[in-house]
């Protein structure tokens, strides 16, 4: 008889399935002030200015955790992400950390931010 996978496996697999193919689809933007559907942004501020770096993390936070596929493509950027990363893995779930970075190289733990 199998096993009943997890709390945590089955978060896993939902953020896994979410997940681009490739961190070069994240064609987001990288400036100016960004408005989140209510889908994600449920729980308070909907506008975030990307130049202020406290707005621009929590924007980051509320994707990884609320977007779907289309959202990540759409409001994440591959430079921003792989910059912010070695701060902003700190700052989200377990689960949704380990997916990005088992699946994307360039996000493993020994990444450093760029200026």
């Amino acid at each position: 008889m199998a096993s009943t996978p997890s709390v945590s496996e089955f978060r896993r697999a939902k953020f896994a399935r979410r997940l681009p193919a490739e961190l070069s689809q994240l064609a987001g933007p990288a400036h100016g002030t960004v408005s989140l559907p209510l889908h994600m942004a449920w729980s308070g501020l909907t506008q975030f200015d990307l130049e202020q770096p406290r707005l621009k993390m929590s924007f980051y936070r509320i994707v990884l955790a609320e977007g779907m596929r289309d959202d990540l493509v759409q409001f994440l950027n591959q430079d921003l992400l792989i910059s912010m990363w070695p701060v902003l893995r700190t700052l989200i779930s377990r689960d949704i950390r380990d997916t990005w970075e088992s699946t994307f190289t360039e996000l493993a733990p020994n990444t450093t931010a760029v200026a």
